[in-house]
């Protein structure tokens, strides 16, 4: 396109225009190391809008604040809505929100996975969603029972071996 139909203020807004995080309508239940992790995220947020607040007319600088804020109106929303799931009331025999649920997979290999509110979960640390199709899977679930976990390359069965707290 040529430079003759581009207004200079349309180059200053560029990219400017940040879309909201979608927000999950599922209910937030968090772990208390997860609502620990969406505070820290928030005073990180905070920390990070007063540092770019002050050059924010550098186009660059600008850009990054509209980030952060909108970081830090999804972190608010999601700490607002946060439920907090005490696990020492709840049955240590049975796969919960919560617990780390070691499995053995139909080939004999062994993993374990930890159930996590959807903010928390984090596959490099084995947490996984509660609404993800493993904890779906496993949820209920009591050590030497079978689930079928239902994945795109096809379901495997794994067994409970162990759940902790």
């Amino acid at each position: 396109m040529s430079r003759g139909f581009v207004k200079e203020d349309d180059l200053e807004l560029a990219g400017t225009d940040i879309p909201e995080r979608p927000i999950s309508t599922l209910p937030n239940y968090v772990t208390p190391s997860g609502l620990a992790q969406l505070q820290s995220q928030a005073e990180a947020l905070a920390q990070e809008y007063q540092q770019l607040a002050a050059r924010k007319e550098d186009p660059v600088i600008s850009q990054r604040l509209a980030v952060a804020e909108r970081e830090a109106r999804y972190i608010e929303a999601r700490l607002e809505s946060a439920i907090l799931v005490d696990t020492t009331q709840q049955d240590k025999e049975t796969v919960l929100f919560g617990a780390q649920v070691k499995v053995e997979d139909e080939e004999g290999n062994h993993h374990t996975f930890i159930i996590v509110g959807e903010d928390e979960a984090n596959i490099a640390e084995n947490k996984v969603s509660y609404v993800s199709p493993i904890a779906k899977a496993i949820i209920g679930k009591k050590v030497g029972d079978s689930a079928i976990w239902q994945r795109p390359v096809g379901n495997m069965q794994l067994e409970i071996l162990e759940i902790q707290y």
